[in-house]
């Protein structure tokens, strides 16, 4: 087998080249998603309308909770493949692929059934208007109809990724991408679909990589394959995948209650421009914090493989290098976000009063991003290591401790200025507790370097 072609690499070679290796590739393909789903905006603001962008805005917490489920199987198993790939269990490394494609499968069908079934009145309680429901409702069907497919494109990437083909996960990803952008604006703007014409594209370009997947994880191309035996569940693998894929899983299932906060807020003081407005400023925060996302999927890569190898030197440097860099991307975001927020809302939209609530939302959640940039590394090395309770205490400390209750409390005396400072005082407050945590376990980590 060629270098390139084995993991094995990642116990071994200078770390600057595997960070550059793992990273660049997961930073690409998450900067192309970013810009995918900014771009996608900006195909529904500009030619289906302004409430169909607010209708888009609504469907985000089932998009969140659809993400929980997706990112419970397929992080916690991509975390689990570069310690057992660490600790040269490669009989377990392929279980693991096939328990992953087994249960993307049986939780995306459940998931799509059981909202489909209740998804006006799951929608009304997120926050739609008699306007912008229609809106909501023909986006989601087709995106629920195309759940399993998404579920199980995502978690078999993030094993392509661990299993030592970073470039090929990020080839999988631009690909998606490139068809999505060349389909969006075909079924919106030439066949007139509207807000399902984006749904479709993004369903038929992630089953054209779906297919893709599977063919190379059938073939002699991967370290991993599918196998038939490979694809009995198996305790102690679904016990692990879930063990350490919970934080991720808690995250996105608290995103969506905070979104449901957001937006009952915006709308009971802002109206539908309100709510437009935070689809706006969640697509523009996502595309900095996607960034240091694929930096962190890189770092996962490395120091999941070290730390199960027993190289705690090599974990250290890896992580020291991967929070100068991603404090480094959120303060540009910061930079560029304060400077120019009327710049950055009128790509979306021409509508002035749009353009003016998002400028202000933009600069309140921006204010505090240079120290989410390290909350958000510190998150993602405890997850990488297994430490799958700091994980979930930090993960959550944010969303839980802070968010929700300020998210209830400010907008009722600060009307719409208070959904906007109440994430910056939550990103703040998470931040310094996220200090506290790591140092104990970068401590740790320095002690036995030592032996």
């Amino acid at each position: 087998m060629k270098k390139g072609k084995s993991p094995l690499i990642l116990g071994t070679s200078d770390i600057d080249k595997l960070l550059v290796e793992y990273a660049i590739p997961a930073i690409i393909a998450m900067i192309t998603v970013s810009l995918y789903n900014i771009t996608d905006s900006i195909f529904i603001g500009r030619g289906v309308g302004v409430l169909a962008l607010s209708g888009l805005a609504i469907t985000f917490p089932i998009m969140n909770l659809a993400a929980a489920f997706g990112s419970l199987v397929g992080i916690g198993a991509a975390t689990l493949l570069s310690l057992r790939l660490g600790q040269k269990d490669y009989i377990a490394a392929n279980y693991i692929i096939g328990n992953v494609y087994v249960l993307n499968i049986a939780m995306g069908i459940l998931f799509s059934v059981i909202v489909l079934v209740f998804l006006n009145p799951i929608l009304i309680f997120f926050g739609a208007s008699s306007q912008t429901l229609p809106y909501a409702r023909d986006f989601m069907i087709i995106i629920l109809a195309g759940n399993v497919i998404t579920h199980t494109y995502i978690g078999l990437n993030a094993l392509m990724r661990s299993a030592g083909h970073p470039q090929k996960a990020m080839y999988a990803t631009i690909i998606t991408v490139l068809m999505n952008l060349t389909l969006n604006p075909l079924f919106i703007f030439k066949f007139g679909w509207g807000i399902r014409g984006s749904a479709a594209a993004t369903i038929i370009s992630q089953t054209l990589a779906l297919a893709w997947q599977i063919w190379f994880f059938s073939s002699n191309k991967s370290f991993i394959r599918l196998k038939k035996d490979s694809f009995r569940l198996r305790k102690e693998i679904v016990k692990g995948i879930f063990s350490i894929g919970t934080a991720s899983f808690l995250l996105n299932a608290t995103a969506c209650v905070i979104v449901i906060l957001i937006n009952k807020n915006l709308s009971f003081y802002g109206g539908n421009l309100a709510v437009g407005a935070y689809g706006i400023v969640n697509r523009m925060t996502y595309l900095f914090i996607m960034i240091v996302f694929g930096l962190n999927q890189g770092m996962q890569s490395i120091a999941g493989y070290n730390y199960g190898a027993g190289a705690y030197e090599r974990v250290t440097e890896v992580l020291k290098k991967t929070i100068i860099i991603a404090v480094a991307i959120m303060t540009f975001g910061f930079a560029l976000v304060e400077l120019f927020p009327h710049s950055a809302a009128s790509i979306f939209t021409n509508e002035k009063n749009l353009i003016d609530i998002t400028a202000t939302g933009l600069r309140y959640t921006f204010m505090f991003f240079p120290f989410i940039g390290f909350q958000t590394v510190a998150v993602a090395f405890f997850q990488a290591i297994g430490k799958a309770q700091k994980t979930i205490l930090l993960s959550l400390t944010r969303q839980v401790l802070f968010l929700i209750p300020l998210l209830i409390v400010l907008p009722k005396y600060m009307n719409i200025f208070g959904v906007w400072i109440s994430i910056s005082i939550s990103d703040i407050a998470s931040s310094i507790l996220a200090v506290y945590i790591f140092m104990a376990q970068y401590r740790k980590l320095q002690s036995k370097k030592s032996y």
